[in-house]
């Protein structure tokens, strides 16, 4: 019978102890990673229905209409403007003005007129060719223009008499540029426009008919604003303009060769009365 030692049976004791520590330490660590795992689940699907809820929320919106107001907000106070800032009246009643956007025009009176609770002065300007009335505002007279002096309506057709500037670029551009310039209403511009689409008496040029819309457009406008400047009428204003740009010739010869002929005809025609005394000679 071999001898049973303290020795091996302690060992044997405190092995089977370490065993079941490292065991239980294991089971342990394994837990509290299954629950720090089951903890972040469930805040990450909480998260998730809290976003869900608070698009919910946004999309279902209540209007401000019907929204209850908190007793601490305050409402702005809204001040309503009756009256027009008042400017002094640049022009008097029958004067002609040139508004841009419509050529020249006549002040036929002035009228207040209540725009939302808003008490506006206002010019009423009668356009004699659209055969329209306007309305500008006094505190926007500034779009307005006088009518051009005689000294500008000169040197304006100095410049329908100089030699067109043409610039090399597509139409479409230079049609912009043409129409910002009548536009614009400044009588210089406008004799530009009129001395660049002019063509003349020459019929091998072809105009297109955006050109001459453009060109019928300032020459009616600058031909309205000189007749009343020159105070002269509409045919001799035409005839002085035609003149400068040299269009129509042809007609203003035939014209002179027929009013020539006329007086002619009219002096042959016409008889010398025979008087008593020389009825009696010939007898």
């Amino acid at each position: 019978m071999s001898k049973i030692s303290l020795k091996s049976i302690l060992k044997k004791t405190f092995k089977k102890k370490n065993k079941n520590k490292k065991t239980n330490q294991i089971k342990k660590s394994k837990k509290t990673k299954i629950k720090k795992i089951l903890k972040i689940k469930k805040k990450s699907s909480k998260k998730i229905k809290e976003n869900k809820k608070k698009k919910i929320e946004k999309k279902v919106e209540t209007p401000d209409n019907l929204r209850i107001p908190k007793s601490n907000e305050l409402k702005p106070e809204i001040k309503k403007v009756k009256k027009q800032n008042t400017e002094k009246r640049d022009y008097k009643i029958k004067d002609y003005i040139v508004y841009p956007k419509h050529g020249v025009g006549q002040i036929t009176e002035f009228k207040k007129i209540n725009i939302g609770g808003i008490d506006v002065e206002t010019y009423i300007i009668k356009f004699e060719k659209d055969k329209a009335n306007g309305m500008v505002p006094v505190n926007k007279q500034s779009h307005l223009r006088p009518l051009s002096t005689i000294n500008q309506v000169n040197k304006s057709i100095s410049i329908l008499k100089s030699k067109p500037k043409i610039k090399r670029s597509m139409w479409s551009r230079r049609a912009q540029e043409y129409e910002a310039k009548i536009s614009s209403g400044k009588i210089y511009e406008l004799a530009e426009v009129v001395r660049d689409l002019n063509k003349g008496d020459d019929l091998m040029i072809d105009q297109s008919y955006s050109e001459r819309q453009l060109f019928e457009k300032a020459y009616d406008r600058i031909l309205s604003e000189f007749q009343i400047v020159l105070n002269v009428s509409r045919e001799d204003t035409q005839k002085k303009l035609d003149k400068a740009l040299k269009r129509n010739l042809s007609k203003e010869i035939k014209e002179d060769l027929k009013t020539a002929k006329s007086s002619s005809a009219n002096d042959l025609s016409v008889e010398e009365p025979i008087s008593e005394v020389d009825e009696q000679i010939e007898e």
